[in-house]
């Protein structure tokens, strides 16, 4: 049943809509996981512990672009980073499920959602990508038609990842005078929080425990890439091979 949605012609318009809804939807409860932080448990105070711009913050800013992406380099790419790092972000917290607990009920079972949702996501956009860049490709490289677009899309993606670390170390250095802010877990100022590199602190010190975190991060997700890649193109020929297959973008 599955296989036979996955391959509708109406398929990806419906995943268009989905990441069209899934962004609007963590926009929604983004701003109101704010509200609740801000105004029931911390009286009013903005707490920058929670400033959403983590990694499992991110998909939310790629799927409300994503759908309006016109460059198909542009959606490529972001399918990659779904499909790889958000889907590393998704299932990574359930090794230490600790900073998913709230006070407050609802916030706990939000937490638990966003992730759950991630991996789905995740998934969802490998599938996306199948259809975006098999069906494709050869008019969207027909200046390398040789070359196979997954190193290059998964380049993209780490180095989008890499950018987005950047901003967060500047988010981190200029609103560090406001609270505690830690995106991304790269702030100097604190020890590494994340489970197993808190334990290397001591022997090879925060900085470079830092570097070794987001270096492990860029692994993970590269190896989900190779994951995929085993997958996508025996999907890729059954879709190619079903009578009712489509080559239409997301």
């Amino acid at each position: 049943m599955i296989r036979n949605f996955r391959m509708s012609p109406s398929f990806p318009y419906r995943v268009q809509t989905f990441f069209r809804i899934c962004g609007m939807l963590m926009l929604f409860s983004e701003i109101w996981k704010q509200a609740c932080l801000t105004f029931f448990l911390n009286h009013s105070s903005y707490d920058w512990r929670y400033f959403p711009f983590q990694l499992c913050s991110v998909p939310m800013y790629v799927l409300l672009v994503l759908p309006y992406a016109k460059s198909p380099f542009l959606r490529r790419t972001f399918l990659t980073f779904l499909m790889t790092f958000g889907l590393l972000g998704g299932i990574a917290v359930f090794a230490d499920t600790s900073g998913l607990h709230y006070p407050i009920p609802a916030l706990t079972f939000h937490s638990y959602a966003w992730h759950v949702l991630l991996i789905g996501i995740g998934i969802l956009a490998a599938f996306a990508y199948e259809l975006e860049g098999y069906a494709s490709l050869s008019n969207v490289d027909q200046k390398e038609p040789s070359v196979s677009p997954y190193p290059q899309d998964f380049k993209r993606a780490a180095l989008f990842y890499l950018a987005c670390c950047a901003v967060a170390a500047g988010i981190n250095h200029i609103c560090g005078r406001f609270g505690i802010i830690n995106m991304f877990y790269i702030n100097p100022a604190y020890r590494m929080e994340q489970i197993i590199f808190y334990d290397l602190v001591p022997l090879l010190g925060n900085l470079t425990v830092i570097f070794l975190y987001i270096g492990m991060t860029i692994l993970g997700a590269g190896l989900l890439f190779l994951l995929w890649k085993l997958l996508l193109p025996r999907y890729a020929a059954i879709c190619r091979s079903h009578p009712s297959g489509t080559g239409r973008p997301v």
